[in-house]
């Protein structure tokens, strides 16, 4: 059985799939080079058999391309960050245990060498493509198809294994729920065309944007990386139906509408006009963003709720009213209740722990038996957020754990960064927090106790810093104490600590 999203894209052969600074792309090329990319993977094999890949190639036509290749080489696709230093991009190959890693040769420097070091096969995106093209193996839906790292509550990012089925049950909820029309659509004027600006090794940009726009047929214009200047000009082309974006984007965006003319101000904003639907998500959207941002987009943007492991699981509707703060209600195919710590429904009002049942629902954390089984009762997947039900719609109200933080989209783990702070020669103890920020959601901030003589400024920290985390990770401001607050058990008290911050 071939894939879907492979059989679609035969149906939409001649028409444009990628659209980047370097050219566009049609279905038949993406089909035709991701076949080229599949041959080389496979030498010799008729399948991969769940052979993990792991690539890091910038946003744009090689890399969906090489996504596409892995699949249909029948391995598993374990996308890198562009943004990650050595040792996280390490961290994520040898986990994972890929087998072989392809890279663009801006990021040859820093992966062959890890290559060379775990004795992995390295290809690089510049190597020429075979001619000849192999007979590839059929690829059951049920299969392995993806594995994204996310942070938990535990330190070290676990891996997220999503099935093509799983994937499949994603994006035809979102393409369901938020009306993507394919570009064959009987009476239909308009191809739906997207912006992509998002990271792709992150859900909201692998499927809420790109798979989501592929099974659509429609046009995915891909930027090599966020810039506000260059996402205005495009918005003022006027031919995008659809734009998806976290918080800090939209707080980039509106800045930049304010530094512009009243002329440019009328184009951006009749550009906006053109559009059809706006996304916010991966963190809460201040209400004055939103605010914002419909007086001058005349959108109010609709937020939803997901995770790595769920896809997205609640959405404010397409039509209908749309309320500020809330993330709506179960998306098609998604069961959602809320319970106590005793695992009890809770009646609407009452705050509870959010799960999820769907088919998008991931399959496991990679070779992590005991974090799966602990993630799921009764087969619930337990999510971790507390949300409440108010007029039939959900109000997220945050981590259960003060653990997790939420900053520009990203999710990240406070106790990950702690365990490389203490790594520094000059910091004893540190705890790390999430401090509510208009721009950020949450800002990255550590307290720490230095040794005995030492100082440290925030530039040498985080200079020190880059070398050891992603960039989104390090904390923007530090505060040296003489002792962290601490209660009767001798646990550090981190609501404590974020009020530090506030003084």
């Amino acid at each position: 059985m071939n894939l879907p999203l492979i059989t679609r894209a035969q149906e939409y052969n001649d028409k444009i799939a990628i659209a980047t600074t370097d050219g566009a792309f049609t279905y038949g090329d993406l089909l035709h080079t991701s076949s080229q990319i599949a041959t080389c993977l496979l030498q010799n094999a008729e399948d991969l058999q769940e052979q993990r890949v792991a690539f890091l190639i910038p946003p744009g036509f090689e890399y969906v391309a090489t996504q596409w290749g892995i699949w249909r080489a029948g391995g598993i696709a374990v996308p890198l960050c562009m943004s990650h230093p050595r040792p996280e991009l390490e961290y994520v190959i040898i986990n994972s245990g890929a087998s072989i890693i392809v890279a663009h040769p801006n990021f040859e420097g820093i992966l062959r060498s890890l290559a060379q070091t775990h004795n992995l096969r390295f290809i690089l995106t510049s190597e020429t493509l075979p001619d000849h093209v192999r007979p590839l193996p059929e690829i059951d839906i049920t299969r392995r198809a993806l594995i994204l790292y996310t942070s938990g509550t535990t330190g070290k990012p676990k891996g997220v294994v999503t099935t093509h089925q799983n994937i499949q049950a994603q994006v035809t909820s979102l393409i369901t729920a938020w009306e993507w029309t394919s570009s064959d659509s009987p009476g239909e004027t308009l191809r739906e065309r997207i912006l992509h600006i998002l990271p792709l090794h992150h859900i909201h940009g692998i499927v809420n944007v790109l798979t989501c726009a592929l099974w659509a047929g429609a046009e995915c214009h891909m930027l090599s990386k966020f810039d506000a200047e260059t996402v205005w000009n495009r918005i003022c082309d006027g031919d995008l139906t659809l734009f998806m974006a976290v918080p800090t984007i939209y707080v980039k965006l509106i800045a930049a509408w304010e530094a512009a003319s009243r002329e440019q101000q009328k184009s951006m904003t009749a550009g906006c006009g053109k559009m059809r639907l706006m996304v916010s998500g991966s963190a809460a959207l201040p209400v004055q963003v939103l605010e914002k941002w419909q007086s001058i987009s005349g959108h109010f943007l609709l937020e939803r709720y997901g995770m790595t492991e769920i896809g997205m699981a609640l959405s404010n509707p397409l039509h209908g009213q749309r309320y500020s703060g809330y993330v709506g209600q179960p998306l098609p195919q998604v069961e959602v209740r809320l319970v106590d710590e005793s695992g009890e429904l809770v009646p609407p009002g009452i705050p509870g722990e959010i799960q999820v049942k769907s088919p998008g629902v991931f399959l496991e954390y990679w070779q992590n038996p005991q974090a799966t089984a602990k993630a799921f009762r009764d087969g619930w997947f337990c999510t971790g957020d507390t949300a409440v039900v108010e007029n039939g719609n959900y109000r997220i109200l945050g981590r259960m754990s003060v653990d997790i933080i939420k900053t520009g989209g990203y999710k990240v783990s406070a106790l990950e960064i702690e365990e490389v702070l203490r790594s520094h020669p000059d910091i004893q103890e540190c705890a790390v927090v999430g401090v509510a920020d208009l721009e950020w959601g949450e800002r990255v901030c550590a307290a720490l106790v230095l040794q005995p003589q030492r100082e440290l400024t925030l530039e040498s920290f985080r200079i020190w810093a880059k070398e050891q985390l992603a960039v989104y990770k390090i904390p923007t401001r530090i505060l040296t104490l003489e002792e962290l607050p601490r209660n009767a058990m001798g646990k550090v008290t981190k609501p404590t600590v974020v009020e530090l911050f506030r003084v």
